[in-house]
């Protein structure tokens, strides 16, 4: 990786490889706990991140605009997995696309609350980067009250090598 943008898409990649690992925790709940509020709360929170995710994406002109809300409410499970791939798929497109000179571009965006910002690519993809982690780390402790098994996300986990 001798850019700054093959970077982001290897964290990206990261990032793909740990959403995996957290629905498949979500459905190791078992079916006792999936009515259970650590259970919807987590499901909510899987919600969000792709809300984020699609937020984001059309904040930097990559994507169409995004009506859920970014806290989705009573959403299902696999429906939030399928918007989750179709967003994954989304954000690969726009990487892809992407080069280091896009990274210092600014952008300007209303957020939800209705303010006015401005930030660079770089600077959006960071707070994605930073984002997904908290709330993995919610979902992992309301699987684990709901009776599931955590996913082990962590970045070292994905790329750790065995020494035989």
């Amino acid at each position: 990786m001798n850019n700054l943008v093959d970077r982001f898409r290897h964290w990206f990649a990261h990032e793909s490889h740990a959403h995996a690992k957290l629905f498949e925790s979500l459905e190791s709940v078992p079916d006792e706990g999936r009515s259970s509020a650590e259970y919807l709360r987590a499901v909510g929170l899987a919600a969000h991140l792709t809300a984020a995710r699609s937020v984001w994406l059309f904040r930097l002109g990559g994507g169409p605009q995004y009506s859920g809300g970014v806290f989705p409410a009573n959403r299902r499970l696999e429906d939030v997995r399928a918007d989750w791939l179709d967003a994954r798929r989304r954000w690969n497109e726009y990487l892809d696309r992407l080069d280091d000179a896009d990274l210092s571009r600014v952008v300007e965006y209303q957020s939800s609350n209705g303010g006015r910002f401005r930030n660079t690519v770089e600077e959006i993809l960071t707070q994605l980067l930073g984002h997904s982690p908290y709330h993995r780390g919610q979902i992992a402790m309301l699987v684990r009250q709901a009776g599931g098994t955590p996913a082990l996300t962590d970045y070292i986990f994905w790329r750790r090598e065995p020494i035989a």
